[in-house]
């Protein structure tokens, strides 16, 4: 028995709310792994928010391609791993971009709260990072308890 998910299974959990952990590949080191918030709609493209200048968005431009793993922190463990090249690097817009993903991932109140404190720093230039999915892995442990 496979625990592989379809096309639709693993596109649905991706664009499901999870923490992504990003990696990015560094010159003589290995990749730079760290959380991040992500969004992603089924056949799109996956995209992130990061600063211009910290040390993932110098990577990404650098890079030109990064890797990103979501999964559920319970029994029956499931996971998404995709990887591809960034598509487009541009200024994320606040109420299309900055503030959905703020409420995606802390709810209206809070995200607003976080988009008002964190807009204040005028030093801090985001970048909104598109990356096409080309090699996807996945892992579905709730397959092998299914009926057959």
């Amino acid at each position: 028995m496979s625990l592989k998910m379809t096309k639709s299974e693993r596109e649905a959990f991706l664009a499901d709310l999870h923490v992504g952990v990003i990696s990015i590949a560094e010159q003589d080191r290995g990749p730079l792994t760290a959380p991040i918030w992500y969004d992603y709609e089924p056949g799109a493209e996956l995209w992130i928010l990061t600063g211009r200048s910290s040390r993932k968005g110098r990577l990404l431009e650098a890079a030109g391609r990064f890797s990103l793993v979501a999964q559920t922190e319970t029994p029956p463990y499931r996971y998404v791993s995709v990887e591809g090249p960034i598509v487009s690097i541009e200024k994320p817009n606040l109420e299309r971009d900055e503030r959905p993903m703020a409420h995606r991932y802390l709810g209206k109140e809070l995200g607003d709260g976080y988009i008002d404190t964190t807009r204040g720093d005028g030093d801090v230039e985001n970048i909104l990072v598109r990356m096409r999915p080309e090699r996807w892995l996945t892992v579905d442990y709730s397959k092998q308890f299914a009926a057959d």
